[in-house]
């Protein structure tokens, strides 16, 4: 694969960072992860696009991440090309309606939030406390069984490589829990949001009673990937591994929380194959205990 031609190619291009051999730790809420062969910071459109190509053309694969938060990086970390999105992916912009806000996909989701709740516009309370980008949101379609934020999303705008970009309305996504119909081979770039007008403590009140039942519950502030595993059908992730006894579980620096069953939390010395160990005993006990194939929530970069 041509690395060399590929740095070559993209270091003079404007709006575009490259850095070689990045150390994927900087950029996971796991802090885990070896290095990428090239890590990449596309500010803008036309530099997204042209990295694209240079790596299709250079047959380098190349993965596309926000702030690493759902994410196990191998220790031997990723040949390839890891593409982060910058500066003109980060931006907000309110309509004339006051009501419809679009986000870039580089935007923190928690920026989103406290934009919204400055605005006075209702709707996004659910959210607070969620890490990540607004891309790897709708990606994920972020939210809970109940709430989620494919629910309030108008327009996504996407690019396929090759192919340029692509406009996608409210009725061509279908919005399910932790999933959508948004093609998985498409770069989100921007979202629309539709939210509604709201009184400021109200909207305040919600977000600290929902940030509150946060810090209850889930292990906030520990390295972890968020929630492992999607839950199934009227079942609880975090009930089954519990009744399985593993709360508290670890190998190596790896452990399943004892506040939520469903988180894995790096103790400070977890390598990624401490996570994965952790991982398939845990998918291993609940199959042989309840019969469930368990589905990943987590993705998996280098393995």
């Amino acid at each position: 694969m041509g690395l060399f031609n590929a740095v070559m190619s993209l270091s003079g291009l404007i709006d575009t960072e490259v850095v070689e051999d990045e150390r994927l730790a900087r950029h996971t809420s796991y802090r885990i992860g070896g290095k990428a062969s090239l890590f990449i910071t596309c500010h803008s459109y036309h530099s997204l696009r042209r990295t694209v190509e240079v790596l299709g053309r250079e047959q380098v694969p190349w993965v596309i991440i926000g702030k690493g938060s759902n994410l196990l990086v191998a220790d031997d970390g990723y040949q390839g090309a890891v593409i982060s999105l910058g500066r003109e992916f980060s931006r907000f912009v309110l309509a004339d309606d006051g009501v419809t806000i679009t986000a870039g996909a580089g935007a923190m989701l928690a920026r989103l939030v406290n934009e919204a709740l400055s605005r006075e516009l209702s709707g996004l309370e659910f959210a607070v406390g969620i890490p990540g980008t607004v891309g790897g949101a709708i990606s994920m379609n972020a939210g809970s069984r109940d709430e989620w934020i494919g629910a309030l999303v108008q327009d996504v705008l996407t690019y396929k490589a090759g192919e340029g970009i692509r406009h996608y309305g409210r009725d061509d996504v279908t919005w399910g829990y932790r999933t959508n119909t948004l093609p998985r081979d498409e770069i989100v770039l921007e979202a629309t949001l539709r939210l509604a007008p709201g009184n400021k403590a109200d909207i305040r009140t919600k977000m600290e009673r929902s940030l509150a039942r946060r810090r209850r519950t889930q292990p906030i502030g520990s390295a972890s990937c968020g929630s492992v595993f999607r839950n199934p059908p009227d079942m609880s992730v975090g009930k089954m591994v519990e009744d399985c006894g593993l709360k508290g579980f670890s190998i190596g620096g790896a452990e399943v929380s004892t506040i939520h069953a469903n988180f894995i939390v790096n103790k400070g010395t977890a390598s990624a194959d401490d996570v994965a160990a952790v991982i398939r005993h845990v998918h291993g006990k609940v199959k042989e205990t309840y019969g469930v194939e368990l589905q990943p929530e987590v993705k998996f970069l280098g393995f």
